[in-house]
């Protein structure tokens, strides 16, 4: 049996999260002022009692879903035996996988945010949701558009998310509802990510991405862009630079672990996005997700459980 864990990415943000664990857990706090001192703004304000705009802000939106997910899965002390984030959770995934340091992986995170915000003023694009066509089809009508326009999300058998220039991916939906897709809409994002679009942010990150140090994980990353598990730091990397202009192949993700042997996926972070996704590709695979609210429990478990231990 083996268990893994996988972490959400960026839209899976509510105010308030996390404001528990800063309250009951002292490790969480320690790590959330941390965090605070290394982007130079107190970012737990906003994730705690600031307002949906302030917390949409990709500057502070990317930050604040992975110190969620990498805070929680420490508090709760996971022991993966695979690890995969959708987009900016595969960041997590990489701390809680031990290849990167909680700093470095949120001095990446933020590096990355502000590349792709900064992108996206100078490359304005978009992105929409396709449902009820197949992979291929998808594929098929993109290419046949004039402009940039790709597949940028395989999120589980019959949801595709496409990425490109805000003319291609209008004409994209039209031909794609002409094509027989239930759903072609558009998605409230102000980028077209993982598209060509992104190839500036992609050369900026990869140059933070060079000089931080990687480490080889405690167990396989099954990585955005291939779907394939890695254990070596340097291909870890490379693969790491290409993901903001690759599509993130999740259905492939899940497929992959399953035909590996896991038996059981727990999702670490905001949001339940990702427990739907697996249950989507795999109906009898067990999928769960942690909450804010189960971590203070099992924190308080087990510290009981080690004072008892220590005791013995």
């Amino acid at each position: 049996m083996k268990h893994a864990y996988v972490f959400p990415g960026q839209g899976s943000q509510a105010v308030g999260m996390g404001k528990d664990i800063y309250d009951n857990v002292p490790v969480a706090k320690e790590m959330f002022e941390k965090a605070n001192e290394i982007l130079g703004f107190r970012i737990t304000d906003i994730m705690f009692s600031g307002t949906p705009e302030e917390l949409k802000q990709t500057k502070v939106t990317q930050p604040a879903v992975f110190l969620h997910s990498v805070i929680l899965a420490k508090a709760l002390d996971v022991k993966p035996d695979a690890v995969a984030g959708h987009s900016l959770g595969e960041f997590s995934a990489l701390v809680v996988a031990g290849a990167l340091s909680f700093e470095d992986g949120l001095k990446l995170v933020s590096k990355r945010a502000m590349a792709m915000q900064k992108c996206c003023e100078q490359q304005p694009g978009g992105m929409a949701a396709v449902l009820g066509l197949d992979d291929k089809t998808v594929e098929e009508v993109c290419a046949s558009v004039d402009g940039i326009v790709v597949g940028a999300n395989y999120n589980c058998p019959g949801q595709l998310v496409i990425s490109g220039a805000d003319a291609a991916v209008d004409e994209a939906c039209a031909k794609l509802k002409e094509a027989g897709a239930r759903r072609a809409l558009r998605l409230p994002v102000g980028g077209a990510f993982h598209s060509p679009l992104m190839e500036p942010a992609r050369q900026e990150l990869e140059a933070a991405i060079a000089e931080a140090e990687f480490m080889t994980p405690s167990c396989p990353v099954y990585q955005n862009v291939d779907a394939q598990p890695y254990t070596d730091k340097e291909a870890i990397k490379k693969n790491l630079i290409a993901q903001l202009t690759a599509p993130v192949r999740w259905t492939q993700i899940v497929e992959k672990m399953l035909e590996d042997g896991v038996t059981e996926f727990t999702e670490v972070g905001p949001g339940t996005v990702l427990q739907g996704l697996v249950s989507k590709v795999n109906r009898e695979v067990k999928a769960e997700s942690k909450s804010t609210l189960l971590i203070v429990v099992s924190y308080k478990l087990l510290v009981f459980k080690n004072a008892l231990t220590t005791k013995d």
